[in-house]
């Protein structure tokens, strides 16, 4: 049986991997700099300040999550060894 912790820590990693995505097309798709290779004068370069935010966000969601799930299998395995 999978714990609400378990739940809990799967919601974050999967919402950590699709801020993850939106950020990394968001960033994909910005405008180059004038001075970089392929870029354009007519094109005004973008500020990636908000993906890059994001992409920071979903590691940390993704630490915290991952935090829970080493909690949990600590628990169980206290419980365990208390039955055993």
């Amino acid at each position: 049986m999978i714990s609400n912790a378990m739940n809990s820590a799967s919601s974050m990693i999967a919402h950590a991997q699709q801020k993850t995505a939106t950020a990394a097309q968001t960033l994909a798709k910005l405008p180059m700099q004038e001075q970089e290779v392929g870029g354009s004068k007519d094109v005004s370069p973008a500020d990636p300040f908000k993906p890059v935010l994001s992409l920071k966000e979903a590691e940390f969601e993704t630490m915290a999550a991952t935090k829970v799930i080493k909690s949990e299998q600590e628990r169980v395995g206290s419980i365990l060894d208390a039955l055993a």
